[in-house]
């Protein structure tokens, strides 16, 4: 929200269109209902925890900024980079974010949901892999199909792609240093 109230300020249109919002949130719900089948780590279980308001108000404010700083640096991509700086290339802006604002929220499920290292020193069961998985490959489609068109998105340039691992990798990266260095500084997560 930050992000796009901060956007708004300095570039001719919207950065994304409320039917974009909805799609994106849409699937990320989905994405979700898996949730139930995952596992915790076991050295979490050990020990009984009581619910700790003040702890997660903490910790979503140290690791909120963290999506929005990578959602500014999508914003000056597809500025800069792929020149989507006019209303007329809006569409394209647009799709940037969609892709990579889906894909980062539904990702950073995986690096919030252990202390451990993701996806190496602890693995989401089967069901959580796969549904988010999905509704990812489904979010990269999405610019690419009729759905997308109706919607006003438009197809990105192959060009994007590597840009787009980039910034996941280092926002999973972030947001991993960013939950080690919250672990050391308040001796817990969650």
């Amino acid at each position: 929200v930050a992000a796009v109230q901060g956007a708004s300020a300095f570039i001719p249109f919207l950065p994304m269109l409320a039917i974009h919002l909805l799609i994106q949130n849409l699937m990320y719900d989905i994405s979700q209902l898996s949730l139930p089948w995952d596992k915790m780590d076991k050295e979490f279980l050990r020990k009984p925890r009581k619910w700790d308001a003040k702890n997660i108000g903490r910790f979503m404010l140290w690791i909120g900024p963290t999506s929005s700083i990578f959602d500014i640096t999508t914003f000056a991509l597809m500025w800069y980079v792929f020149a989507a700086n006019n209303v007329e290339a809006q569409a394209l802006f647009q799709s940037g974010w969609f892709i990579e604002g889906l894909l980062s929220q539904t990702l950073v499920v995986h690096m919030l949901r252990t202390q451990k290292i993701p996806f190496i020193q602890s693995r989401a069961t089967l069901p959580v892999l796969l549904t988010t998985g999905l509704i990812m490959a489904i979010g990269i489609y999405i610019p690419f199909s009729p759905l997308g068109a109706m919607v006003g998105l438009e197809p990105l340039p192959l060009s994007y792609f590597p840009w787009l691992v980039a910034t996941l990798l280092s926002y999973c990266l972030v947001a991993q240093g960013m939950k080690r260095f919250y672990i050391k500084r308040f001796g817990q997560w969650f």
